[in-house]
């Protein structure tokens, strides 16, 4: 274990982007891949790297998160590892929420005093990607730099939304520039190996990913009491004070799940034939709550390019580029088309179920349904004969029953909705 290290994740602000599914949860609740939340990547990626001492920042709706994080992350009495919840709390010097990145850091840093640590490997709580951070740190070690920060080559259209940078020689940074606007753009073009130039890649960005010498860390912060932000404060203050910020260029799959469209598009990739993120490595697990549920029961489907957890019972006609979450209970005669279905918190009982007349429809998708372009969330009950087909022919907006992002509908967590409902 990497005793030399203290990660830090970042839960995010309210999470607007991606409402309706942070009504309820902080960001890092998110569930993603049918069976995991958006927390469990970095803190996988920790684990994986040998840093086991961690801490989640969040200040909205959290009581899930922790609950997650109770329930998943407990080392043993021998180890002294741990993934604790540091929620914005009130204090004498400092009664407001968390103003941004730098300023959660800054708010949050005192809870570490009692541990010894030379570096501070601050992530963000919503990316997808997997990577090995002690190699992020030999190249901080070796480049003697003050701060590293974890880059990736992207194209013009995306280069707008990220703070963008440019290197010199040796590998470091000597110019910084957040979320550049598109008349801009030209000037802060990078080398960039081929394969990154041919795909029009030709910008660094910043990956929100940061490893700062502790001791810089904290001196930064005493010496800039009111910096909120790491990207539009903090690292361009590195550089004009001259301090050696490095770039760690990650060349893998990597993507940021800050609004519906890419949760969605993130999600239904998990289902291709060779996804890019690979959830079957030996070497780099994705670690989750240990739910020790039964395997998955289908009876009739025709399915294809569908990832499907566990504790599943699937009668569904057809299934297609889709993900299954856990418990989910789909009825005969369904249709489910490039969908995310989240699955259920518990199983409901035979009883209701099986009932005559029942009050409303058990959680699950009912019979003869057809389910498109749609993002169901947890615990939803939907009757039979239901149609909720989403696409770009529908305006984005708030309705009775469901949501609009992009085209995407998304039913909320605990919605039901009635036989023969068309949406």
């Amino acid at each position: 274990m990497n005793n030399s290290v203290m990660a830090i994740i970042l839960g995010g602000g309210r999470g607007t982007r991606l409402f309706p599914l942070t009504d309820h949860r902080s960001k890092p609740a998110v569930p993603v891949g049918g069976k995991y939340r958006l927390v469990d990547i970095p803190i996988s990626n920790c684990l994986n790297s040998g840093i086991k001492r961690i801490y989640v920042l969040t200040q909205f709706n959290s009581a899930s998160l922790n609950r997650h994080i109770k329930n998943t992350y407990n080392f043993d009495v021998f180890s002294n590892g741990f993934v604790d919840i540091l929620a914005a709390e009130q204090t004498a010097q400092n009664t407001d929420w968390f103003q941004g990145t730098a300023d959660a850091v800054r708010q949050s840093i005192h809870h570490m005093e009692n541990h010894s640590y030379e570096y501070v490997l601050i992530l963000s709580g919503d990316q997808l990607y997997q990577m090995d951070y002690s190699e992020m740190l030999e190249l901080h070690i070796k480049q003697q730099a003050d701060l590293t920060v974890a880059t990736i080559p992207v194209i013009d259209r995306d280069a707008t939304g990220f703070g963008i940078m440019k290197t010199n020689s040796d590998g470091l940074i000597d110019s910084f520039v957040e979320k550049p606007a598109t008349e801009e753009l030209e000037k802060w073009k990078s080398e960039v190996p081929e394969p990154y130039k041919s795909q029009g890649k030709n910008y660094l960005a910043s990956m929100g990913i940061y490893i700062f010498n502790r001791e810089t860390l904290i001196r930064l912060f005493n010496e800039n009491p009111n910096a909120t932000d790491f990207g539009k404060e903090i690292i361009p203050k590195t550089l004009n004070e001259g301090m050696r910020v490095c770039s760690f260029e990650f060349g893998k799959y990597w993507t940021d799940i800050g609004t519906i469209r890419s949760f969605f598009e993130a999600n239904l990739s998990l289902a291709d034939t060779v996804p890019e993120f690979n959830l079957y490595d030996n070497d780099a697990y994705i670690y989750t709550r240990a739910r020790l549920l039964p395997a998955s029961k289908i009876m009739g489907t025709t399915m294809e390019n569908c990832l499907m957890a566990e504790g599943c019972i699937i009668e569904a006609s057809r299934i297609v580029r889709s993900v299954i979450g856990i418990r989910s209970r789909i009825a005969k005669g369904t249709t489910i088309e490039n969908s995310i279905i989240m699955g259920n918190d518990s199983f409901q009982s035979q009883e209701f179920i099986n009932a005559a007349a029942p009050t409303e429809p058990p959680m699950g998708i009912g019979q003869r349904c057809y389910i498109s372009n749609c993002i169901i969330d947890m615990n939803v009950s939907i009757g039979n004969d239901v149609r909720i087909v989403g696409g770009e022919h529908l305006d984005d907006g708030d309705y009775p029953f469901h949501y609009v992002r992009e085209g995407i509908i998304i039913v909320k967590k605990g919605t039901v909705i009635p036989d023969g409902t068309h949406l």
